[in-house]
């Protein structure tokens, strides 16, 4: 107990004098945070970084500036605000989401982590990180970061369960839970980073097993990733005397579901053929414009990309002028294809 102790309050002192200053870590003059922006703030970081988050944040809340504008929202502006953060699922249950707070609870984000579980896309990470960052509630976090500070402090490596039963032991003593939970994610983040961690700035230095016995770079055992199952897109980017461009929306499941798109043939086993490409998509002529190749988290996808001489407009597919287009939801990867397509941008990996 004792030394569970000391590890929280090291981690809390640490925190206070070494947080990073983010915008959803504002607080009113009253030091209370805003749970609106901290819930939107934890769907946007699941599974992305800060820095790019930090581009996408801001944006996000001017659009969308409470949990009753985003509930009020169309999909499709959601979706259009959120590009480029991809994972765009995550918008559509942040938005439904929006839509039962205002509905069940009036506007108010709930206080307890066991009904904030109940709305859409809300796990037990982001439940119990709105609860106890917001709001003092008692609830442990685990994330790949906050694992990797557990396991190394204690000198074992554990399965991600037995985790989040250290977590709780921990967070049971903290005099501040939010504080002590954003720490950890910190610490994790910041210093106690998977390859070459920098000990000597850590405030666990002293209570860390693993630093002590020399086996940092062993903990914590390195998960294979599953190879990623490739993909094969033909884009055919056309451009009308107006300067408008051609687009199709994706189906509303499955990869970049619902997203604004080129006239695109998709296979799983092969790139499709200059002569298939013709003949679902009509047209005069096409040539090759590039290639562009993009990962998701399960799939590779290479995409030779084609310009297009006389693209007629079939059912499903309209011309879209430049203005209405950064009004639509398009993902990294389809607006470059647009670029290429355009002469405007060369092959790029993104």
């Amino acid at each position: 107990m004792e030394r569970d102790a000391a590890i929280v309050r090291a981690v809390e002192v640490w925190f206070g004098a070494n947080g990073r200053v983010l915008p959803w870590r504002e607080e009113s003059s009253a030091g209370v945070r805003d749970a609106y922006r901290s819930l939107v703030s934890e769907f946007m970081l699941q599974q992305t970084q800060v820095s790019r988050v930090l581009e996408h944040f801001e944006p996000f809340l001017e659009r969308f500036p409470t949990v009753e504008a985003l509930a009020r929202a169309r999909e499709d502006d959601v979706r259009a605000v959120w590009s480029g953060l991809g994972y765009y699922s995550r918008a559509r249950r942040l938005h439904e989401a929006a839509k039962e707070i205002v509905a069940r609870f009036g506007g108010v984000v709930p206080r307890e982590a066991v009904v904030l579980r109940t709305l859409p896309g809300v796990g037990r990470y982001t439940a119990g990180a709105v609860a106890s960052i917001v709001f003092g509630g008692r609830e442990a976090i685990v994330d790949g970061n906050v694992s990797r500070v557990l396991q190394r402090v204690d000198g074992v490596a554990r399965e991600g369960k037995e985790d989040w039963a250290r977590a709780g032991e921990l967070v049971a003593v903290a005099r501040k839970p939010g504080v002590f939970n954003e720490g950890l994610m910190e610490l994790g983040a910041t210093v106690c980073v998977p390859r070459g961690p920098r000990c000597g700035e850590c405030p666990l230095r002293e209570l860390c097993v693993s630093r002590a016995q020399g086996t940092t770079s062993q903990i914590p055992i390195a998960r294979v990733r599953a190879e990623r199952r490739p993909l094969y897109w033909a884009a055919v980017v056309g451009v009308d005397g107006r300067g408008r461009v051609m687009l199709e929306q994706r189906p509303a499941k499955g990869l970049f579901a619902s997203m604004w798109q080129v006239p695109t043939v998709e296979r799983e086993d092969r790139m499709p053929r200059a002569a298939e490409v013709r003949g679902l998509v009509p047209c005069r002529a096409i040539e090759a414009a590039g290639r562009v190749s993009h990962q998701t988290t399960h799939r590779a996808i290479e995409v030779r990309v084609y310009r297009a001489v006389g693209l007629r407009a079939t059912e499903g597919r309209r011309w879209v002028a430049a203005s209405e287009r950064a009004e639509l939801a398009m993902g990294n990867v389809q607006s470059r294809i647009v670029l290429i397509g355009m002469g405007r941008a060369g092959a790029v990996q993104c």
